[in-house]
């Protein structure tokens, strides 16, 4: 089957939970995407990476996170590069692995507002359209006061949509299992299993 439109998710993922699966489930039910592929940062420029877990487990997580779900995967792209994982080269990579393919990045609402600072934040709207995630009641305008300069060309290609406010957090994850808090239900099972069984975060 021709992928006509391919939706990407990055972040940091650490650890997923179901908060980023149901984003990434309704971007592709609202914007009839093909496939999501997501895409694990070895190395986030915003991030301190003194706090964040090695990249190998992170992406062992997503990895049995969305085993079950036979449209979504995962790529190593940026496991296997060097130096900082910015979005601009990821997508310039599946652009010309899928060059007949629209690319539809997905992306939580808070990271939308910060999306002026990351690297040739322009030419990224070349390569994809953005698909944000917001909190039920959002209105367009909310965002206008960081964008509104931006060419027509650019805010076309930014779509919102509205997911549930779940209010499951990967700190608040970390922290409650620090605290040898439950889990359950913020993450899929095997998550669960794989944090505790390899002794993640300290728990």
């Amino acid at each position: 089957m021709a992928l006509e439109k391919i939706g990407i998710m990055g972040g940091t993922f650490n650890p997923i939970h179901y908060g980023h699966l149901i984003a990434a489930e309704w971007a592709k039910i609202e914007h009839q995407l093909d496939i999501v592929i997501f895409v694990p940062a070895a190395n986030p420029p915003h991030k301190d990476m003194a706090k964040v877990l090695n990249k190998e487990d992170r992406y062992n997580m997503v990895e049995r996170a969305i085993a079950s779900n036979q449209n979504f995967t995962i790529s190593n792209f940026e496991m296997q590069r060097e130096g900082k994982s910015f979005t601009v080269d990821t997508l310039e990579y599946f652009k010309k692995i899928y060059p007949k393919s629209d690319l539809y990045f997905i992306i939580g609402y808070d990271a939308f507002l910060d999306l002026h600072t990351w690297k040739n934040f322009e030419k990224l709207f070349d390569l994809s359209t953005f698909i944000v995630a917001t909190r039920t009641g959002y209105t367009q305008k909310q965002s206008w006061p960081r964008h509104s300069h931006l060419p027509k060309t650019i805010l076309d290609k930014i779509k919102f949509f509205e997911i549930p406010e779940v209010g499951i957090s990967s700190s608040d994850i970390r922290q409650r299992v620090r605290q040898n808090k439950s889990i359950k239900y913020l993450v899929p099972e095997a998550v669960e299993k794989y944090i505790f069984t390899n002794n993640i975060y300290g728990g």
